[in-house]
């Protein structure tokens, strides 16, 4: 059984299908799903996901895109809907510098912010970093040193959403605890990198996400993703590990279910 552990199903994309979607992916086997929130309507949308389903989690958070928006009403606003019970992290939270559709003072003072907030509620969090490998890192660095010492973060305090740093930062992110997700773009031809980090990172280590609608995997790139593809990410890693893949099902499931506090068995 199979784990998305980024989604987000709430978008317009799936406004067609989206009980189809889902039904899909129950059916091959993906048991639990967290969608995650992009800003405060998809927040709320992922919430009301969540509620509706109950193989669906949600995160709930602001992504740096949107940065400039945030105000201290929607930070209290975001504060109170964390509080849901299946609510499980904050994000997709971070720092983009590819794009920077906000400044980038304003990027890093809310994604301050939002890890404040998390350390607040003892909820991991989901972090998105494009191009700002070097800052994220210091930034969550700091963050995981100024837990209190009863923070239930210190050992897992979250994951970097679809991975693109090298296999140097991978390692010190794990040793402060932190998952690596890996999405659709390891099944690509011309993936070098991110086949090189979960050859070298124990399963252990790894968590599986589709990031849907956006970044589908082999054979299906240029059409829309689905938590259903979950399943492609997990054989590329189990060929990349020569293991079977239900094993690589069974572990990654384990992590998102000790990072998240998701329901089954789980062993900390």
């Amino acid at each position: 059984m199979f784990t998305d552990t980024h989604t987000h199903l709430d978008f317009p994309q799936f406004d067609g299908d989206r009980e189809e979607v889902i039904a899909r992916a129950l059916d091959t086997g993906v048991q639990l799903v967290v969608n995650v929130g992009a800003d405060m309507a998809s927040s709320q949308a992922s919430v009301a996901l969540a509620e509706q389903y109950p193989a669906i989690y949600a995160a709930v958070g602001v992504h740096p895109h949107d940065a400039k928006t945030v105000s201290e009403q929607e930070l209290e606003e975001l504060r109170k809907l964390a509080a849901h019970p299946k609510v499980v992290a904050i994000g997709e939270i971070g720092l983009d510098f590819y794009r920077d559709l906000s400044p980038r003072d304003v990027q890093r003072r809310v994604f301050r912010q939002f890890l404040n907030l998390a350390a607040e509620l003892g909820k991991p969090v989901i972090i998105h970093d494009r191009d700002a490998h070097q800052e994220v890192q210091g930034i969550l660095r700091d963050w995981v040193r100024s837990l209190p010492q009863n923070s239930p973060l210190l050992r897992h305090p979250g994951t970097l959403h679809c991975f693109s740093g090298d296999l140097d930062m991978a390692q010190k992110m794990v040793e402060l605890g932190f998952f690596i997700g890996v999405d659709g773009p390891l099944t690509y031809k011309n993936a070098r990198r991110l086949p090189e980090i979960v050859r070298a990172l124990p399963l252990e280590c790894l968590l599986i996400e589709t990031d849907a609608p956006y970044l589908p995997p082999h054979p299906h790139r240029g059409q829309r993703n689905e938590p259903a593809y979950v399943r492609l990410i997990a054989e590329a890693m189990a060929q990349l590990k020569a293991i079977p893949v239900d094993e690589v099902a069974r572990v990654t499931t384990h992590n998102a279910r000790v990072l998240f506090n998701l329901p089954g068995k789980q062993k900390d």
